[in-house]
């Protein structure tokens, strides 16, 4: 019986059932349908080398894409209340936080590094989409405020990359509040004469968009990202009219004004090192090396 058990039954599972492919080995591109290995995607910082379109990345990525030799250190936010209105839907908002904490390894939907973009120390904030859809609440908006004051005292730009698809309704009027919040924390920046610049991802929505993701010196656009307040179809079923061809998109707010520079994810960290050398003038860096 153990030679049935322990030689012959593994045996005939192996032939049987055969390990199949892992599913984290090829990445499907959500554009063109394509079929990238997931190594080579990741190496091409989430782009699609068939297509050139732009994915979701999440925050550590992000940053090691764009600080020099991929060194920055990473600031610790502060902790807030975790579910101060008691939120249950279909599910308790205690349990949707643990679920996301538990899915991205991070508290909440932001991440703040300070560190150098071609040679020039900078505050840089990433909201991740990943962390219920990036969404704002009180956490995030006092991961932003931090990162604000920590430009402030360094003396240095602060850069945001936005990525999210408005308030946090599980902390209904206190996720709004982080509106105007975050928007004295930003006017602090622009009364020390520090540049505050923001690149849109896909998406920045709802009160992001509303708020701290258009009060930027600079606006910079990955391509092809939506930015936007309120859904096409909501506009269109509003106003009763159609919408034009690629409304909502980078390159549509680029070409109306609403929008600076749209940007290719490679060159990222070489035009904010161009921006950051040519508002600062070599202030910043004075600065640090003074202290």
């Amino acid at each position: 019986m153990n030679w049935i058990t322990n030689y012959v039954k593994p045996k005939l599972q192996r032939v049987l059932n055969p390990k199949s492919t892992p599913d984290n080995l090829w990445h499907k591109c959500k554009s063109c349908g394509q079929m990238i290995f997931q190594k080579e995607f990741i190496a091409n910082q989430y782009v699609c080398a068939h297509c050139d379109h732009h994915d979701r990345v999440p925050p550590k990525d992000r940053l090691d894409g764009i600080f020099d030799n991929k060194e920055y250190q990473l600031l610790e936010l502060p902790t807030v209340k975790t579910d101060p209105l008691k939120f249950k839907d279909t599910k308790k908002y205690t349990d949707r936080l643990k679920a996301a904490r538990a899915a991205t390894g991070d508290d909440d939907a932001l991440k703040v590094a300070v560190g150098k973009i071609g040679g020039h120390t900078v505050v840089v904030a990433v909201q991740n989409f990943f962390f219920m859809g990036g969404s704002m609440g009180t956490a995030l908006g006092e991961g932003i405020i931090t990162a604000a004051r920590k430009a402030l005292e360094l003396g240095v730009p602060f850069i945001m990359h936005t990525a999210s698809g408005g308030a946090r309704m599980q902390e209904g009027i206190l996720s709004l509040m982080q509106m105007p919040r975050t928007t004295i924390a930003l006017q602090m920046l622009r009364d020390a004469s520090l540049p505050y610049i923001v690149i849109l991802t896909d998406p920045t929505t709802g009160g992001v968009s509303a708020s701290y993701a258009m009060l930027g010196d600079v606006h910079i656009s990955e391509p092809g990202a939506m930015i936007a307040f309120s859904g096409a179809r909501v506009i269109e079923q509003t106003i009763r009219e159609k919408l034009p061809e690629g409304f909502q998109r980078a390159e549509y707010l680029k070409e109306h004004g609403m929008i600076d520079m749209v940007v290719h994810r490679h060159e990222m960290a070489t035009q904010l090192a161009t921006l950051v050398g040519l508002l600062m003038g070599g202030r910043n860096n004075q600065k640090i090396a003074a202290e």
